[in-house]
């Protein structure tokens, strides 16, 4: 479903080089988790994915379900099925949740030559979701993401991709100040979305939320390729031993 063949890139105006010829293939129906060391080009590949500006592509190709990535433009890329969970979410001063999410739901609906969600039955979704994830109905009537705490936004984001429903996941580093409980929660949502037509890739420091997610491929990233791979019980070890072995 993601293939991504010798990518290299470079970031900002002083064109530093990144991914240095990254190569790495997932499935549709599989999960794959992507860990490493802090500067190893983890978030930089998740950000060169969804089209970030300032992240230059100098060689390789990336397709997603047959088609060239590179050559979409980020909403593109998103109507194509592309969804990034990122590690710290933004805050949207005067827009609401329901608001904001019922506007991308629907645009990338047109995109693909679907019909509109109708209010009722976007409500109807939206509360169901919502339950599940035990959000709280006044979160949904908040501006987006505005004095959310750090998990409330991560579990906003999981809200946002469950509605959205795309057919490759990227996240980003979702674990990153989640409770115990609220990890659960996010885990859960997670993985009711795994499916056989859906791929996934999950960037993570720590092996914790592997426990509840559990990876088909485990692969650490450093200095900017893939350095090694392994199944879930490659992550422990990861977790036991550290990246330096993997250093370039």
């Amino acid at each position: 479903m993601l293939k991504i063949n010798n990518l290299h890139a470079v970031v900002g105006e002083a064109e530093s080089q990144i991914l240095t010829g990254l190569s790495l293939d997932v499935p549709a129906g599989e999960v794959h988790a992507i860990m490493g060391p802090n500067g190893a080009g983890k978030s930089t590949l998740s950000y060169v994915l969804t089209g970030r500006d300032g992240y230059e592509v100098t060689d390789g190709s990336v397709e997603l379900g047959g088609k060239d990535l590179l050559d979409m433009e980020p909403e593109d890329r998103a109507a194509a099925g592309l969804f990034l969970s990122f590690q710290y979410p933004l805050e949207i001063p005067g827009v609401p949740t329901m608001t904001f999410l019922k506007t991308a739901l629907n645009a990338q609906r047109r995109a693909r030559g679907q019909e509109e969600m109708a209010a009722p039955e976007f409500l109807k979704k939206a509360r169901a979701i919502a339950s599940e994830l035990k959000i709280k109905p006044d979160m949904l009537k908040r501006p987006l993401n505005v004095g959310f705490s750090g998990g409330e936004k991560k579990r906003m984001e999981i809200f946002q991709m469950m509605m959205l429903g795309p057919s490759f996941i990227v996240m980003d580093e979702t674990d990153s100040g989640l409770d115990v409980d609220a990890l659960r929660i996010v885990a859960d949502g997670v993985n009711s979305l795994r499916s056989p037509e859906r791929g996934m890739l999950i960037i993570t420091h720590y092996q914790r939320l592997l426990d509840y997610i559990t990876p088909d491929k485990v692969h650490v990233l450093a200095g900017g390729k893939i350095a090694a791979s392994g199944d879930a019980d490659f992550a422990r070890l990861l977790e036991k031993e550290g990246y330096d072995k993997y250093a370039a």
